[in-house]
C-alpha cells in the first residue's frame, strides 16, 4: 500500500481552490510520457471518457482516496494534460450565508 502523500509528493492541498469532487474534467492535448504513473492513470480515464468524467468518478475508478486525486487532477490541470468544460468559480458565495438564508427563508413561510 502507498501512503496518498507519497503519490501527491508530500502536498496535502491542492492547487486550485475551485475544482471539487464533483467538478468535470476534460482531457486535454499533450505528451503524458514525462508524468508520474499516477498522473497517467488519471489522465488515461479522462481520455477514454466522452463528455468528462468527475474527480469522485476517477477516484472511485482508481481506488484512490479523494482528496489525492484532487490534487493530482490539479496537477494535470496546472500542466495544461486536464481543462473542466466550464470555468470553475473561486467566488462562489460562502455556505454559511447560503444557510442563513435558507433559514429566513423557511421562517417567513
Amino acid at each position: 500500500m502507498v501512503r496518498p502523500f507519497v503519490r501527491t509528493g508530500g502536498r496535502v492541498r491542492p492547487t486550485r481552490s475551485g475544482v471539487r469532487l464533483e467538478s468535470l474534467v476534460l482531457a486535454a492535448a499533450g505528451p503524458a510520457d514525462a508524468l508520474k504513473l499516477d498522473h497517467r492513470r488519471v489522465l488515461l480515464l479522462a481520455q477514454g471518457a466522452r463528455g468528462g468524467l468527475a474527480v469522485a468518478d476517477i477516484a472511485a475508478a482508481l481506488t484512490l482516496p479523494p482528496s489525492t486525486v484532487l490534487i493530482l487532477v490539479c496537477d494535470l490541470m496546472d500542466k495544461g494534460h486536464l481543462t473542466t468544460p466550464v470555468t470553475a468559480r473561486e467566488d462562489e458565495p460562502d455556505i454559511h450565508i447560503l444557510r442563513e438564508v435558507l433559514r429566513g427563508l423557511q421562517t417567513k413561510v
